[in-house]
């Protein structure tokens, strides 16, 4: 299984499983990414997104490539695409957890996330277009910034995981001893909060940031008028 999905108490565990391939991306694992993300209910408070083995995503997987044609290419890519945006698009909060290397892919299922908590062995690379080809251009220059992250696509320079905490694509940098107990702590804040009021918090921020001052105002009125349509101010119903 490409992908692992567990459900526990309100927590939704989404591993990315292909260890022996250092949890390279390949069309398996993009639709099984999918399927696990839709499979998620409104009992899944949180999802946490982590791997399997010492390295988070290699990226794309390039030995699949060999021998694609120019249609199954643009199949594959089409189909990470849509892997990423299942996972931004979903309703309630997720966390990548990135404990080695994210390339490429890795990085763009990270920075799909809300916010990522790392270790300090977690680092983050963005070769493709070094490879020749063309990728993960469009999330990572709205949380870096456009120069830092041409730096990272023209030159596929790594950014260290302290380095990435400092420019904002890592919201939480702990130690591996102390991830656990950082994650349950995250955990019980995000479990203990009103459901419905994290989902529109989260919605009114994505939909915000794209939008100019007054049509981002305009945003979280509308979430805070569908609350009071709920009946659920301030989490009494």
């Amino acid at each position: 299984m490409t992908i692992l999905a567990d459900v526990r108490d309100g927590v939704a565990t989404i591993t990315l499983n292909r260890p022996e391939s250092r949890n390279a991306l390949n069309l398996a694992m993009c639709e099984a990414l999918i399927a696990a993300v839709q499979g998620m209910d409104d009992a899944v408070r949180l999802v946490l997104v982590r791997a399997n083995g010492p390295v988070f995503c290699a990226g794309a997987d390039l030995k699949e490539r060999q021998g694609m044609g120019e249609a199954q290419v643009r199949e594959r890519r089409m189909k990470a695409f849509a892997a990423y945006a299942a996972l931004e698009a979903l309703p309630m909060p997720a966390i990548a957890v990135v404990e080695g290397a994210a390339v490429g892919s890795g990085c763009e299922i990270a920075a799909a996330c809300d916010f990522i908590v790392a270790t300090p062995q977690a680092s983050f690379r963005v070769p493709e277009a070094i490879r020749g080809t063309v990728g993960a251009t469009q999330r990572l220059p709205r949380i870096l910034g456009k120069r830092l992250a041409k730096d990272l696509m023209f030159t596929g320079r790594t950014l260290g995981a302290e380095e990435a905490e400092r420019h904002g694509l890592v919201a939480r940098l702990v130690p591996a001893e102390k991830l656990e107990a950082v994650l349950a702590e995250i955990g019980k804040a995000i479990l203990g909060a009103p459901a419905q009021a994290l989902r529109l918090a989260k919605r009114a921020i994505d939909r915000g940031v794209e939008r100019d001052p007054q049509g981002a105002l305009e945003t979280e009125l509308a979430a805070i008028e569908a609350q009071l349509a709920a009946g659920d101010w301030m989490g009494k119903a």
